[in-house]
Protein backbone atom coordinates (compact mmCIF):
# COMPACT_ATOMS: atom_id res chain seq x y z
CA UNK A 1 0.00 0.00 0.00
CA UNK A 2 1.28 3.38 -1.00
CA UNK A 3 1.23 6.28 1.67
CA UNK A 4 -1.56 7.65 -0.07
CA UNK A 5 -3.84 4.09 0.03
CA UNK A 6 -2.86 4.23 3.77
CA UNK A 7 -3.70 8.01 5.08
CA UNK A 8 -6.64 8.59 2.60
CA UNK A 9 -9.91 8.65 5.18
CA UNK A 10 -12.01 8.76 2.10
CA UNK A 11 -10.97 5.33 1.10
CA UNK A 12 -13.74 2.66 1.94
CA UNK A 13 -12.56 0.50 4.62
CA UNK A 14 -12.73 -2.19 2.55
CA UNK A 15 -9.60 -0.91 0.33
CA UNK A 16 -7.18 -1.46 2.76
CA UNK A 17 -7.38 -5.00 3.17
CA UNK A 18 -7.32 -5.71 -0.44
CA UNK A 19 -4.48 -3.00 -0.85
CA UNK A 20 -2.47 -5.54 1.64
CA UNK A 21 -3.75 -8.74 0.20
CA UNK A 22 -2.24 -7.26 -2.94
CA UNK A 23 0.67 -6.02 -1.98
CA UNK A 24 1.64 -9.74 -0.05
CA UNK A 25 0.88 -11.45 -3.06
CA UNK A 26 3.02 -8.56 -5.30
CA UNK A 27 0.75 -8.72 -8.18
CA UNK A 28 0.21 -5.83 -10.46
CA UNK A 29 -3.33 -5.01 -11.58
CA UNK A 30 -2.59 -6.16 -14.92
CA UNK A 31 -2.05 -9.21 -13.53
CA UNK A 32 -5.07 -9.09 -11.48
CA UNK A 33 -6.91 -8.12 -14.43
CA UNK A 34 -6.20 -11.04 -16.67
CA UNK A 35 -7.31 -13.01 -13.96
CA UNK A 36 -10.64 -11.02 -13.82
CA UNK A 37 -11.12 -10.83 -17.46
CA UNK A 38 -11.36 -7.24 -16.76
CA UNK A 39 -9.05 -3.88 -17.67
CA UNK A 40 -6.50 -2.76 -15.41
CA UNK A 41 -7.79 0.79 -14.70
CA UNK A 42 -10.95 -1.00 -13.92
CA UNK A 43 -9.42 -3.26 -11.81
CA UNK A 44 -7.86 -0.85 -9.80
CA UNK A 45 -11.29 1.90 -9.26
CA UNK A 46 -12.47 -1.33 -7.56
CA UNK A 47 -9.81 -1.53 -5.20
CA UNK A 48 -10.17 2.88 -4.86
CA UNK A 49 -14.53 1.91 -4.24
CA UNK A 50 -14.99 4.28 -7.36
CA UNK A 51 -16.98 1.01 -9.64
CA UNK A 52 -18.89 -1.23 -8.45
CA UNK A 53 -17.77 -5.16 -9.01
CA UNK A 54 -19.56 -7.56 -10.36
CA UNK A 55 -20.64 -11.06 -8.53
CA UNK A 56 -18.02 -13.10 -11.01
CA UNK A 57 -15.21 -10.20 -9.98
CA UNK A 58 -16.18 -10.65 -6.13
CA UNK A 59 -15.46 -14.38 -6.72
CA UNK A 60 -12.60 -14.32 -8.57
CA UNK A 61 -11.04 -11.58 -6.28
CA UNK A 62 -11.90 -13.61 -2.99
CA UNK A 63 -10.16 -16.54 -5.07
CA UNK A 64 -6.70 -14.34 -6.23
CA UNK A 65 -6.19 -12.62 -2.88
CA UNK A 66 -7.07 -15.01 -0.88
CA UNK A 67 -9.85 -13.01 1.25
CA UNK A 68 -13.57 -14.71 1.95
CA UNK A 69 -16.34 -13.66 -0.38
CA UNK A 70 -18.65 -13.02 1.45
CA UNK A 71 -15.94 -9.61 2.85
CA UNK A 72 -15.35 -8.67 -0.86
CA UNK A 73 -19.22 -8.93 -1.26
CA UNK A 74 -19.61 -5.10 -0.59
CA UNK A 75 -17.84 -4.48 -3.48
CA UNK A 76 -20.77 -5.87 -5.79
CA UNK A 77 -23.85 -4.22 -3.40
CA UNK A 78 -22.68 -0.61 -2.38
CA UNK A 79 -22.32 2.09 -4.68
CA UNK A 80 -19.42 3.53 -5.94
CA UNK A 81 -18.52 7.23 -4.51
CA UNK A 82 -16.52 8.61 -7.43
CA UNK A 83 -14.90 12.06 -7.44
CA UNK A 84 -14.04 12.45 -3.57
CA UNK A 85 -10.61 10.96 -3.32
CA UNK A 86 -8.57 14.26 -3.94
CA UNK A 87 -9.31 17.63 -2.95
CA UNK A 88 -10.18 20.04 -6.00
CA UNK A 89 -7.33 20.99 -7.24
CA UNK A 90 -5.57 17.81 -7.05
CA UNK A 91 -2.19 17.57 -5.23
CA UNK A 92 -1.06 14.27 -5.83
CA UNK A 93 1.24 15.36 -8.44
CA UNK A 94 0.39 12.61 -11.62
CA UNK A 95 -3.02 13.48 -10.89
CA UNK A 96 -2.90 17.37 -10.83
CA UNK A 97 -1.14 17.01 -14.15
CA UNK A 98 -4.20 14.66 -15.50
CA UNK A 99 -6.33 17.91 -14.06
CA UNK A 100 -3.84 20.09 -15.85
CA UNK A 101 -4.69 18.66 -19.37
CA UNK A 102 -8.07 19.06 -18.91
CA UNK A 103 -7.71 22.86 -17.81
CA UNK A 104 -5.18 23.49 -20.94
CA UNK A 105 -6.78 21.35 -23.15
CA UNK A 106 -10.62 21.38 -22.01
CA UNK A 107 -12.03 23.76 -24.41
CA UNK A 108 -10.12 22.03 -27.34
CA UNK A 109 -11.60 19.12 -26.84
CA UNK A 110 -14.73 20.04 -26.35
CA UNK A 111 -14.46 22.35 -29.77
CA UNK A 112 -12.81 19.26 -32.07
CA UNK A 113 -15.91 16.90 -30.39
CA UNK A 114 -18.37 18.94 -31.20
CA UNK A 115 -17.38 19.28 -34.39
CA UNK A 116 -17.06 16.09 -34.98
CA UNK A 117 -20.42 14.33 -33.13
CA UNK A 118 -22.47 17.32 -33.27
CA UNK A 119 -23.53 18.91 -29.82
CA UNK A 120 -23.87 16.31 -26.73
CA UNK A 121 -21.29 15.25 -24.30
CA UNK A 122 -19.07 11.63 -24.23
CA UNK A 123 -20.36 9.87 -21.12
CA UNK A 124 -18.14 8.83 -17.72
CA UNK A 125 -20.72 5.93 -16.75
CA UNK A 126 -20.92 4.04 -20.52
CA UNK A 127 -16.97 4.28 -20.40
CA UNK A 128 -13.86 2.44 -20.61
CA UNK A 129 -10.19 3.61 -20.49
CA UNK A 130 -6.47 2.05 -20.65
CA UNK A 131 -3.03 2.74 -20.00
CA UNK A 132 -0.40 1.86 -22.27
CA UNK A 133 3.40 2.54 -22.27
CA UNK A 134 4.91 2.89 -25.90
CA UNK A 135 9.20 3.40 -25.90
CA UNK A 136 11.31 4.87 -28.74
CA UNK A 137 14.46 6.64 -29.34
CA UNK A 138 12.88 9.62 -27.25
CA UNK A 139 11.97 8.25 -24.10
CA UNK A 140 9.29 6.36 -22.82
CA UNK A 141 5.52 7.67 -23.07
CA UNK A 142 2.46 7.30 -21.16
CA UNK A 143 -0.52 6.61 -23.76
CA UNK A 144 -4.05 7.31 -22.04
CA UNK A 145 -6.92 5.78 -24.16
CA UNK A 146 -10.52 7.27 -23.20
CA UNK A 147 -13.30 5.94 -24.91
CA UNK A 148 -16.78 7.39 -24.03
CA UNK A 149 -20.27 7.15 -25.52
CA UNK A 150 -21.27 10.12 -27.41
Amino acid sequence: MTSYEATNPALPAISSTLFAAKKSLNITFAELSAKLGRDEVAVAAIFYGQSRASPEDVTALASVLGIPEAFLQPLAEDFPNRGHLTPMPPREPLVYRLYEIVQNYGMAYKAVLNEKFGDGIMSAISFSTKVEKEVDEHGTWAVITLRGKW
